[in-house]
Parts: C-alpha cells; sequence; structure tokens
C-alpha cells in the first residue's frame, strides 16, 4: 500500500495545478485499489453501493444508513480522502444536515448533493425531473451549515439539464456557486458544444462525470482540463470491470467445472494476501500470543 501525505480536495482545488481525478469505488477492497495504484482520493458511487449492497439499479433504493454504513467501511480503509455521493440528501434540509455531520464525523473528504425528485435515478438514465431551485437552495444551506471544516466539500450537482435545458442547468449552478457550494456539477451533457457552454459560463470549479457508454462524451482528463474542469469522476469503471471479470470466471467454473485456465487473469493467493495486509496481522497476533 502506497503511503500518502494526505492533502484535502479542498487543497488541491486552490492550488489548481491539475485536474482532480476521482475513480468510483464501492466498497472497502476497491478503495484500497485505487489507493494502492496511486490515486490520492476516490468517490464513493451511489450507483455502486446499490449494486453491490443490494444488487439493484441506482433507482431511489438505496438509504441514509447504508450509504453512511458503507462510507464507514471505505474510509476506514483508506488514508485517502472519499467524496460521497449522498444522492439527494435522503430527505429534507434536515435530514440533509444529519447526513453530513455523520459523514463529516467518520472523516469522508466532502459530498455530493443533487437536486432531483426522490427517488431519483442514475444521472444518465430517462425520466428524470428536478425539485425546484428553491427547495434545493435550503438542502444546499443545510449542508453547508453542518459542515464544521471548511476542508470538507460541497458539490452542488443539478440534472435540470434534461428537463430544462443547458441554460437553466447553467443558471442553477451559477446560483449554487453563490450560496457556498466548493464545486458546481451539471450532470449528463450530451455534446461537446454544451460541455464548452458550461465551462464558459460558469465561473467556478466544474467537475465532469465520465459513464462509459452513458450520454456524456467520454474524454481523458487532460482534454477535460483543457475545456475548464477541475474534477472528473470516472464513478463506474471499477465496477463494470469487476463485473465482467467475475461473470467470465464464473462461467468458465460452471462450463468447465475449473478456473485454472484463468489463473493469468486472477491475483494470487500470496498477492492478495499481502494487499490486504495479512503480514501485519500476523506480527499482531504473534505480539499478543
Amino acid at each position: 500500500m502506497k503511503k500518502f501525505k494526505v492533502i484535502s480536495l479542498k487543497e488541491r482545488l486552490e492550488k489548481k495545478d491539475e485536474i482532480i481525478v476521482l475513480p468510483g469505488v464501492y466498497d472497502a477492497l476497491s478503495a484500497r485499489i485505487a489507493q494502492n495504484v496511486g490515486f490520492n482520493a476516490a468517490f464513493q458511487t451511489g450507483y455502486g453501493t446499490s449494486a453491490t449492497l443490494l444488487g439493484m439499479p441506482d433507482f431511489g433504493f438505496l438509504n441514509a444508513g447504508e450509504t453512511i454504513d458503507n462510507a464507514r467501511r471505505i474510509i476506514n480503509s483508506v488514508d485517502i480522502p472519499i467524496l460521497v455521493d449522498i444522492d439527494t440528501g435522503y430527505g429534507n434540509p434536515l435530514n440533509v444536515w444529519r447526513t453530513v455531520t455523520d459523514l463529516e464525523k467518520l472523516g469522508a473528504g466532502g459530498i455530493f448533493l443533487e437536486d432531483q425528485v426522490w427517488p431519483k435515478r442514475c444521472g444518465h438514465m430517462k425520466g428524470k425531473s428536478v425539485i425546484s431551485k428553491e427547495d434545493y437552495v435550503q438542502k444546499l444551506k443545510a449542508a453547508i451549515d453542518a459542515r464544521k471544516s471548511k476542508d470538507f466539500i460541497i458539490v452542488a450537482r443539478t440534472d435540470s439539464l434534461a428537463q430544462y435545458g443547458i441554460d437553466e442547468a447553467i443558471e442553477r449552478g451559477k446560483q449554487f456557486q453563490k450560496i457556498g457550494a466548493d464545486v458546481i456539477f451539471i450532470e449528463a451533457p450530451k455534446t461537446l458544444e454544451e460541455m464548452k457552454k458550461i465551462t464558459g459560463e460558469i465561473d467556478a470549479p466544474l467537475l465532469a462525470n465520465m459513464i462509459e457508454e452513458g450520454v456524456t462524451p467520454n474524454l481523458p482528463a487532460k482534454d477535460l482540463e483543457k475545456l475548464g474542469f477541475r474534477m472528473v469522476v470516472f464513478p463506474l469503471s471499477a465496477l463494470y470491470s469487476s463485473t465482467y471479470a467475475i461473470k467470465n470466471v464464473f462461467l468458465s467454473l460452471h462450463n468447465t467445472g475449473m478456473t485454472k485456465n484463468l489463473k493469468k487473469k486472477m491475483i494470487t493467493f500470496k498477492e492478495f494476501n499481502d494487499f490486504v495486509n495479512l503480514p501485519k496481522y500476523n506480527q499482531l497476533e504473534k505480539k499478543y500470543s
């Protein structure tokens, strides 16, 4: 496991030296992998949490307790900041206030808070609708008031582009920035022109969301940085790739009764035990035996 000097996401945003790339993680193991390969922050995806905890789609099935419990396990497994997707905040402004309070106490690096009508759905699915600007503003204010440290960042997300168009989405983004959001996230632009319009009209740190086969053009982080984005999440890359790998291993096992032919595509027994720090716990066991 690589060692990191823990730098808050807020500090990195203020440095403006390079775009912040956040891989999506959904459990303690995926978070440890993200840290191990060199990422110095990660994003707890609600889509991935719903899929791996419940086996269900990102369709408003998660509740606050499930999100927070998952965050606790993820945060405790790594030394890097974790940005947590809290969907719409699981209720009214008071629910948002409590969720932010609980996550900051756990050591989260920040949250995503969106303006969809509950039950929400993945931002790249059809059928979304959003609450009024006024109602969302109250939730956003509650989130801002709840945090104790300015290092805890708040990403204000709007899904209004799908329902009302790019101009309304930009208008909301500007308003949310004035209220005090640290980062603005306009979800699901469909063209490069829309992405350029967003970065050209909103003077705030902006986040892009790269979902494989999603509605937004999938661009490298460096290209997004040139467009004017300060942060990018790849929320589902790990989930999709791990699902693909597990499915193929299980298919082989089911069809052939063995997995020997796939050994080269697996981490070894020893490598995995080293990865989850078995030597450390062997030493602890000896110390207390």
